[in-house]
Formats: structure tokens, sequence, C-alpha cells
């Protein structure tokens, strides 16, 4: 446990933003396996928005959003 103030701050704000990136890549993740599985042009579109905010956040590269989109558009 730490005894600094910054460091007992620096810990739970780190634990709010953990929670928060799990939730956001686990949307992102959802939202492509159910465009690839029923590849209808809402679904691509909503799987492109949450990989397009993904990115936004800095929880993923932009190469790797490119990728992912582009595989998703091949479908």
């Amino acid at each position: 446990m730490p005894n600094i103030k910054s460091v007992k701050k620096r810990v739970l704000t780190s634990e709010k933003k953990r929670v928060l990136n799990s939730e956001l890549k686990g949307a992102m993740k959802t939202a492509i396996k159910k465009a690839k599985t029923t590849p209808e042009k809402e679904n691509i579109d909503v799987a492109v928005k949450k990989i397009d905010k993904a990115v936004k956040k800095g929880l993923i590269k932009k190469n790797t959003a490119a990728r992912k989109k582009a595989k998703l558009m091949k479908k």
C-alpha cells in the first residue's frame, strides 16, 4: 500500500482508467464480432465507429485500427 498522498491518488485514477479502458475495448471487440457474423452496413458502421473511438482514446494504434477496418470492409 502506498504511503505518499499523490501515489494513493494515482492508484485510484489508474484503477478507474483500467476499468474504462477494458469496457471500451470489450465494446469494440463485441462490435467487431457482430459485424463479422452479420456483415450488414449498420453493424460495420458501428464497429468502425468503435474502432475510431478506441484510437482516439489511445487504446489501440492507428495502424492496428486501419488493419481491423480494412478486414471488416472486405466482407
